[in-house]
């Protein structure tokens, strides 16, 4: 169903399931058809092409994988052993920054790119209404932030494939898994680090309700990511540190242990969730109540 048919103002269509199915599906196609959404997946899925193939020339050279001292990305050392630790390579290295900032680029344009483009009027007098508008919007960047991990994750796995051998893999514990399971622990993390974006999405998305500007919007989401990322490296803040979205997003390494450590990984999902409450509730509560003029 296109975005147009989507929004014909027909009674029943409205109030069918099918109708709002519909809705999701033309706002995620016209997500992922921008240009800019398109550049930015295409970064994320050479992030694990850059680092397989620096890997791979260490590994030629003879030099120590991490620089020469042993040290880099958690799981790097591992790579040459099993190519299946470029998935987590990359994750890791990802996370950090690439990935939430794809998706509050995303969020951050989700109602503010509407209202600056003139089509968010459009939308209402569909009419969709406001809180199913703002639930499928918010569908869209949290189905966006699986896209998003899922390249990253299906880019690392084929380039591992590709430059490294597969098989059993050792866990962080020092015990052995096989390759299916290790496999499963792969796309599990992957999951994980999918739920991990919730929290920046629903900030990036209450952020949209409140300019009708979409740079404006992807802009203040991004610095407030990048505010969020210093202020948790601060020692002398401890004790915030915590409470914010990004404390916890590395937790998913403790999946490759064995058995898994389960703590700061609850600790991690419950975070997302409470900040999907908090911010998902503040944009509904200012877009239900925002002069839409545009």
């Amino acid at each position: 169903m296109s975005r147009a048919d989507a929004l014909r103002p027909e009674g029943v269509r409205r109030r069918s399931p099918l109708w709002t199915l519909g809705l999701l599906g033309s706002e995620l196609a016209v997500t992922v058809r921008r240009w800019r959404t398109l550049a930015l997946l295409g970064v994320l899925a050479a992030v694990p092409v850059l680092i397989g193939i620096a890997v791979r020339i260490e590994t030629r050279d003879g030099a120590p994988v991490g620089g020469g001292n042993g040290e880099g990305p958690a799981f790097i050392t591992q790579i040459t052993n099993n190519g299946l630790f470029l998935v987590f390579t990359a994750l890791a290295a990802t996370l950090p920054f690439f990935l939430p900032l794809v998706v509050g680029v995303v969020a951050g344009d989700a109602i503010a790119g509407e209202a600056g483009a003139g089509t968010l009027r459009y939308l209402l007098v569909a009419p969709a209404g406001r809180t199913r508008l703002l639930l499928t919007k918010y569908a869209t960047v949290m189905a966006f932030c699986l896209l998003a991990t899922m390249v990253v994750t299906v880019s690392a796995l084929l380039v591992g494939a590709l430059l490294f051998p597969l098989g059993e893999l050792t866990t962080i514990s020092g015990t052995r898994i096989g390759f299916t399971e290790g496999l499963g622990r792969a796309l599990l993390i992957a999951l994980v680090v999918a739920a991990s974006l919730v929290g920046i999405a629903a900030l990036g998305l209450f952020v949209s309700t409140l300019t009708n500007s979409g740079i404006a919007a992807m802009a203040t989401t991004v610095g407030l990511l990048i505010t969020v990322q210093i202020v948790d490296q601060i020692p002398q803040l401890h004790a915030v540190q915590p409470y914010l979205f990004s404390h916890y997003w590395l937790s998913f390494a403790d999946l490759m242990r064995d058995p898994v450590y389960w703590d700061d990984l609850v600790k991690n999902l419950g975070l997302q969730g409470l900040y999907a409450a908090v911010f998902g509730s503040a944009a509904w509560a200012r877009f239900t109540a925002k002069d839409i003029n545009a």
